[in-house]
């Protein structure tokens, strides 16, 4: 076995001390340069001034030592550099006054290159010039907006990964950002299982990680892929000041109707020939607004005539009387104005069929007709008939021309939730709301998860609208008219107003006219027997319960329960929606 001894270990004493290492190490410098690059590197925005200044000094000296002849070819490049900025530069700078700022930089720093290449940099007062010219000409870029957003994007995309950590999208990265007219947008990748409602559900939390104001915030899907979007991050707001209505630019009820602008500065055109449109709000967000925008072009196109319906006793449409048609301002006018476009509707229909057609084509001749109702939601109260035919319309209307423009302040269950108007909406115009539940009543369902949130609308006129090609929620702000300019307005379109085609009239005159004859043949001592005539000699598109009330001299519920217990006996048919008839007549 083999035996161990201790290790002895030596022992350094005064005699003998230990020896000295000194150990050569330059991590320090190192890191000391590594820092100063870092920071140059972040903060190379605010030092372009200067860097520029110091390559222009380093340049001229180069030139001067050894190429001095070459300074009127840097005059010529000067000139050359400013004459493309001027002309060209509307490219990269939109405004007048960056491309004078661009062009003025230009001439300074090539006329003091040019100068220095001839007699050297150090030549007096060249140094001083230089140090007067960077001060002169950085100041405005220190404190230009544009470059300072893009200083502060460069930074949130390089913190982005904390960032993200910390709002709940971790694994979300940075793909893109630019700097626009109002702050700026980024296009995010997000990571896998993540989508654009993720996004939307932690605003508040993305809006304070950026350190930006409550609801500065906008993010919309991308259409291409599932887990990108768009965030966009207003600075200042675009919609803070009303904006001023312009003159109509179409000349055709075919033509788009111009609303407003976005966010993003681009106008909302919104084409309402064969599609219906809902327009509600709470009292104050600007319903009546957006109404004058849409009458002042529609009363402006030769092929299209507007009948209107205003509750409030012709308030809100009073000032647009001299361009409309017709008009009702209360219930029972309501309901037979209802009645007559349901009349035309079937006219119209009719007259399709035998022609072969699928679509009613407006012109002068034969114009559009389209029904504006102010403060709709109290036709459901008030007027039950009138709510059957304008479900009549807003199901069969659009093909022949006879459209339905609703407007609403109290987007109630009973009024936007029944029948067949709020799901035949094509165009959906929302403006601000008291609650988020009255977001999808106006929208539709699952709306306000989308990310359609009318309830942050801040301001009167502001709106999210839904219609074909617009499927994101992006907020806009309808064109101010005042009521100076509405009456103006009116005054210069009302001579040009069409009138009915003659197959419409007529169809109207005609169910009048047997009204009329049935009015005066039947005598309602026997309600019963009136009603029973009365059905027996209707015309071929029936009559209302309104029209059968005022024959009989009843109330609603015994003309109801009458026809009801004809119908179960097969006696009477309901020719359209509200209208009645024998069902065989002698």
């Amino acid at each position: 076995m083999r035996q161990r001894y201790p290790t002895r270990r030596r022992r350094w004493g005064r005699s003998e001390p230990m020896p000295l290492y000194v150990v050569t190490d330059d991590r320090q410098a190192g890191e000391a340069i590594a820092v100063l690059a870092r920071w140059l590197f972040r903060y190379r925005s605010e030092l372009a001034p200067l860097t520029t200044a110091l390559l222009l000094a380093g340049a001229a000296a180069f030139l001067h030592h050894g190429h001095r002849g070459l300074w009127p070819d840097v005059l010529a490049l000067t000139v050359v550099a400013v004459a493309v900025i001027l002309a060209s530069g509307k490219r990269w700078l939109d405004r007048g006054i960056e491309r004078a700022y661009a062009a003025v930089v230009a001439i300074a720093a090539g006329g003091w290159f040019a100068t220095a290449t001839a007699h050297g940099p150090t030549s007096p007062p060249l140094p001083g010039l230089l140090v007067a010219v960077t001060l002169i000409c950085g100041a405005p870029w220190w404190s230009h907006r544009r470059r300072r957003s893009r200083v502060r994007i460069e930074r949130t995309v390089n913190a982005w990964p904390d960032l993200a950590e910390t709002i709940g999208l971790a694994g979300s990265r940075v793909l893109s950002a630019v700097v626009d007219l109002w702050g700026w947008r980024a296009r995010l990748a997000l990571k896998r299982g993540q989508t654009v409602t993720d996004v939307i559900n932690r605003l508040p939390a993305i809006e304070s990680g950026l350190g930006t104001r409550p609801g500065s915030v906008r993010v919309e899907p991308d259409p291409a892929r599932a887990d990108h979007c768009v965030l966009h991050v207003l600075e200042k707001d675009p919609h803070a000041r009303p904006i001023p209505w312009p003159a109509p630019t179409g000349t055709s009820v075919a033509d788009p109707v111009e609303l407003g602008v976005f966010e993003d500065a681009t106008p909302v055109r919104v084409r309402l020939l064969h599609r219906h449109a809902l327009v509600a709000g709470i009292a104050g967000s600007g319903k009546s607004g957006i109404l004058n925008v849409i009458l002042a072009a529609l009363t402006a196109y030769p092929d299209v005539v507007i009948w209107g319906i205003d509750l409030k006793g012709g308030m809100e449409l009073q000032p647009w009387a001299s361009c409309l048609d017709r008009i009702a301002t209360d219930p029972r006018q309501a309901a037979e104005l209802l009645a007559d476009a349901v009349t035309i509707l079937d006219a119209r229909a009719a007259t399709l069929t035998r022609q072969g057609a699928r679509l009613w084509i407006p012109t002068p001749e034969e114009p559009t007709l389209i029904i504006v109702a102010d403060e709709y939601a109290e036709l459901a109260d008030e007027s039950p008939d009138a709510m059957a035919h304008a479900d009549s319309i807003a199901r069969r209307g659009r093909a022949v021309a006879v459209t339905l423009l609703a407007a609403t302040q109290r987007p109630t269950q009973a009024a936007m939730g029944k029948g067949a108007v709020r799901s035949q909406m094509d165009i959906r115009i929302c403006l601000r709301v008291r609650e988020r539940r009255d977001t999808d009543l106006i929208l539709g369902q699952g709306a306000h998860t989308a990310g359609w949130h009318a309830h942050t609308l801040d301001a009167p006129g502001k709106f999210l609208i839904s219609a074909p090609g617009f499927d994101v929620p992006r907020r806009a702000r309808a064109y101010l008219l005042t009521d100076e300019r509405v009456r103006a307005t009116a005054r210069a379109h009302r001579n040009r107003r069409p009138r009915l085609d003659a197959l419409s009239a007529d169809a109207i005159a005609h169910t009048t006219a047997d009204v009329e004859v049935i009015d005066a043949e039947i005598i309602a001592d026997d309600p019963e027997q009136a009603l029973w005539t009365a059905l027996l000699e209707a015309p071929d598109v029936g009559l209302s319960v309104s029209q059968l009330m005022k024959i009989t001299g009843m109330g609603r519920t015994w003309v109801y329960s009458r026809l009801q217990e004809h119908a179960h006996a097969g006696r009477v048919q309901q020719v359209s929606r509200g209208r009645w008839r024998a069902a065989q007549r002698p």
